[in-house]
């Protein structure tokens, strides 16, 4: 197995729940409400499975690894967009918890702000997550030996990543 499979595995479960909570969204535009259990819900996905789980794989496995490696000048600054863009998720994140606490306060007009971060994870998943797939895990794991695949493989298995 190489190391790249789990974490592509984990790529189609994190598209699954961010297309149900893009759903979600669309019903808020239409009702003026939101349900503030599925963002919970969301927001936990995103922070528990997303970030620390896949994201620490990548960042404390995977990355730790490439980056002894004789990396090509433009995975180098694929693997350093993505560190970033792990980065935004993270404060993008808590940016929709802080807009759906205020709305829970009683700050109605944090409604278009609740629909607009949730949007921009929703939109930006899915092209973080082909950045991953297409133009990185692939030209990357050739710079892996069998013996660091395996080792990566493993310590994917025994993660308590973040």
């Amino acid at each position: 197995m190489k190391p790249i499979g789990p974490l592509m595995w984990e790529h189609r479960l994190i598209e699954k729940m961010l297309a149900s909570m893009m759903r979600h969204i669309d019903q808020v535009e239409k009702s003026k409400k939101v349900n503030p259990l599925i963002i919970d819900m969301a927001v936990d996905f995103v922070r528990t499975y997303a970030d620390r789980t896949h994201h620490g794989k990548e960042e404390e496995i995977l990355f730790r690894d490439l980056v002894k490696k004789n990396l090509t000048p433009e995975l180098k600054k694929i693997m350093q967009e993505l560190l970033g863009e792990h980065i935004w998720g993270r404060k993008t994140t808590a940016s929709l918890v802080a807009a759906k606490e205020k709305y829970l306060q009683g700050e109605e007009g944090k409604l278009p702000e609740i629909i607009s971060l949730a949007r921009e994870l929703g939109n930006f998943y899915p092209k973080h997550i082909e950045k991953e797939d297409k133009h990185f895990f692939y030209p990357a794991r050739n710079t892996l030996t069998k013996t660091s695949r395996k080792r990566c493989w493993l310590n994917f298995g025994n993660s308590t990543a973040k």
